[in-house]
């Protein structure tokens, strides 16, 4: 893949969506790359995150808490650990290569880096994010007055 291939994955990703072409491509020549082999474990559940991860080809399942639920597959830019991004956390399910595939970590010192470089991405950023916040706490809200109503 080159560089354009590269920047168009990541701006088509969550959250990479609000930067720039030089942010994109900061994040393209800092982000570690790898190579995973069908059926290699990216990450287990309960690990310590060490930043987020971009699908740059390939297929990632990510398994889900419960036995026998289907798993979550990940395709090319998909943002796998978006709260990573910005800082540590335990994994809440395992990444499991369901081929060989190529991902793109970037760690929250990257990121950092990124949003002190290229302050207006870190403003758009910090409203989406803001904005997500706010409906899962109405959602939350919601669903409380669902159980708190009497029958």
């Amino acid at each position: 893949m080159g560089l354009d291939d590269d920047i168009a994955i990541l701006a088509a990703a969550p959250v990479f969506e609000f930067l720039d072409r030089d942010a994109l491509r900061l994040l393209t020549f800092a982000g570690e790359r790898r190579q995973l082999a069908a059926d290699e474990v990216l990450f287990a559940r309960g690990e310590r995150s060490d930043g987020g991860y971009v699908v740059l080809s390939g297929l990632i399942a990510l398994m889900p808490r419960a036995d026998g639920a289907e798993p979550v597959l990940a395709g090319p830019s998909t943002l796998i650990g978006r709260h990573a991004l910005f800082l540590a956390g335990e994994r809440p399910a395992e990444a499991r290569a369901r081929e060989g595939s190529e991902v793109m970590r970037i760690t929250p010192q990257l990121m950092a880096r990124v949003l002190r470089e290229f302050p207006e991405a870190a403003t758009r950023i910090h409203g989406w994010l803001s904005q997500d916040l706010a409906a899962l706490s109405g959602a939350l809200a919601d669903l409380r007055g669902r159980f708190l109503t009497p029958v």
